[in-house]
């Protein structure tokens, strides 16, 4: 089952910009890992803390996102089939502009094939 959550950094960027004291950077990107389950493949739940992932392997600007609630944007990325062939993907991070993780998503490994085309979908939620 996939693990999901918000990182501190973006909840200490969301009370910044509230306050006024900065603005809050636009998610631009997605992160992609394999480093997001034991090396029997159960899932390692992200934590609150991380900035980064565990095995970092591509950054790729986001394809867009949908309202999904008022609460809730999915964003999307697509992998082409030349993008982590023969890879394991495992982790997946929102980025913002300013190239911090703000949400973070592990999940059971995902194999990439070389003729393949993935899309995957982040929910920045609260």
């Amino acid at each position: 089952m996939a693990e999901s959550v918000v990182t501190t950094k973006a909840k200490e960027k969301m009370l910044k910009a509230r306050a006024g004291v900065q603005p809050l950077p636009k998610i631009v990107g997605m992160a992609f890992g394999d480093g997001g389950v034991t090396t029997e493949g159960i899932v390692i739940p992200p934590t609150e803390d991380q900035t980064e992932l565990k095995n970092e392997l591509l950054r790729k600007e986001i394809d867009g996102y949908t309202e999904v609630s008022n609460t809730c944007y999915r964003y999307a990325c697509t992998l082409q089939e030349a993008e982590l062939v023969n890879q394991k993907i495992s982790e997946v991070a929102l980025y913002d502009a300013d190239g911090d993780l703000v949400a973070i998503k592990n999940c059971l490994a995902k194999g990439k094939d070389d003729d393949a085309v993935m899309v995957f979908e982040v929910d920045d939620i609260f």
